[in-house]
């Protein structure tokens, strides 16, 4: 049974923010902030830039949120749970359980895979990826899901793309609401690229 979609405005501004922040140049990022203001929350937005490093890199992570600083007036708070590092082996089990959500019965071939490339690779996206990152509040999975999905489309990362497509239908994403991401992100990815992630969005659907 299909799922029931749950794309809304705020979170078509998230995706939007995040396809910017990975794949557009940074007065057009500010640009979609400033009409994101208005409609998505304050601490949403803010958790999508956090996670932007993972698929964007720390300079556009960096750059974009200082930009947000900017256009929303909104301080950086004074403490975060991500000062706290005395937890380390329950961030890793956290990351195993939450990367299990999302890759479902491919979570073993996923592992295997990142481990052959390097294992420090395989630690860092169980410990920093899932655990300290994607599973922070602010975000549900399936909205960091939808977002990661607009990162991968804009900053063209067709394999990731298509491991989070399927993420995302595991997180609880529709197929219109994957739809609706792509769609959002008519101005900021190239119409090749565009064309490549809803040709691997109809792979899925008919799969």
């Amino acid at each position: 049974m299909e799922k029931a979609p749950l794309f809304s405005d705020s979170m078509r501004a998230l995706v939007r923010i995040a396809g910017a922040v990975a794949g557009a140049p940074i007065a057009f990022t500010r640009r979609v902030m400033v009409e994101a203001i208005d409609v998505a929350p304050v601490i949403s937005v803010e958790e999508v830039l956090l996670q932007s490093y993972l698929f964007a890199g720390f300079p556009r992570a960096l750059n974009a949120m200082r930009v947000w600083r900017d256009v929303s007036g909104q301080h950086a708070p004074s403490v975060d749970q991500a000062i706290d590092d005395s937890a380390a082996a329950d961030t890793a089990r956290l990351g195993e359980q939450i990367c299990r959500m999302v890759y479902g019965h491919k979570y073993d071939a996923l592992r295997q895979s990142v481990s052959r490339l390097h294992p420090a690779l395989d630690a860092w996206m169980m410990t920093d990826g899932y655990g300290k990152v994607l599973s922070r509040p602010g975000l549900s999975l399936v909205e960091r899901e939808l977002c990661i999905v607009a990162a991968c489309a804009a900053s063209e990362q067709i394999p990731q793309l298509k491991s989070h497509l399927r993420g995302a239908r595991n997180s609880g994403a529709s197929i219109e609401d994957l739809a609706q991401t792509l769609s959002a992100l008519t101005d900021i990815v190239t119409r090749e690229a565009l064309t490549a992630a809803r040709e691997e969005l109809n792979r899925i659907k008919e799969s």
